[in-house]
């Protein structure tokens, strides 16, 4: 498994990544706001419940009244979920690939195109998820569908970029973006037909990157160019 550490891809269009950096300080605060308070009752707040947002009954009962329970529209949490994490492990992993693969499609789109991109995938991520799996008691929290959208956009705009990885999370490697990307999005496909592939939401990662490929040939800058072969700076 690759694990993005760095891309030499400078910005051509914006100055800073700000809407990336506040979708990254988003998540941690939130984070860490579950850390401080009662974490299991904002994931049962917050989360996308496929059978809840389907109106399929199955709970049999109220929350525990030691969580924290907020009445929340079900259709919210197509928004909410995308910012609660299950551990530091969840959250730093998603927010790396964002931090190393999130500036230069921001650079693409401009700061409020990207943002509206970047829920759009995440919608889009947990829609698919509930409908591949309606009756699903299992909250859906994470980033990852929407970080998948934007790798998504990465890989059509920058396929040849150099990024620094690590092999199997230890051996660091100068490979293509499309080789290490490429690699990513095929397992993604592939666990989809793995039995008892563990509790990753592979179809949310798959709406991801679908939708993450549309919106980006519709949400660039005029000008910018897909697959455009931009070389690593040596």
């Amino acid at each position: 498994m690759f694990l993005p550490v760095y891309d030499d891809n400078n910005l051509i269009s914006i100055d800073f990544q700000y809407i990336t950096v506040g979708l990254i300080a988003a998540n941690v605060i939130v984070y860490l706001i579950g850390l401080v308070g009662h974490y299991a009752g904002m994931e049962m707040s917050f989360a996308l419940i496929p059978s809840d947002l389907h109106q399929v009954d199955y709970w049999g009962g109220p929350v525990p009244g030691h969580f924290m329970q907020v009445s929340v529209p079900e259709q919210y949490t197509l928004i909410g979920y995308m910012f609660l994490h299950g551990g530091f492990w969840h959250l730093a992993g998603n927010m790396l690939f964002l931090w190393v693969f999130g500036d230069n499609v921001e650079d693409a789109m401009g700061h409020m195109k990207f943002l509206i991109f970047y829920i759009a995938c995440g919608i889009c991520a947990g829609l698919l998820h509930s409908v591949m799996l309606p009756a699903s008691h299992a909250p859906l929290i994470g980033a990852s569908g929407a970080v998948a959208g934007v790798i998504a956009a990465y890989l059509l705009l920058h396929p040849k970029v150099r990024l620094w990885v690590l092999v199997m999370r230890v051996f660091p490697l100068q490979i293509t973006a499309a080789a290490a990307l490429g690699f990513w999005i095929a397992l993604q496909v592939l666990m989809l037909f793995v039995p008892a592939a563990g509790p990753i939401a592979w179809w949310a990662h798959i709406g991801g990157l679908i939708s993450g490929a549309l919106l980006v040939i519709v949400l660039r800058r005029p000008g910018v160019p897909l697959l455009d072969g931009m070389v690593a700076r040596r």
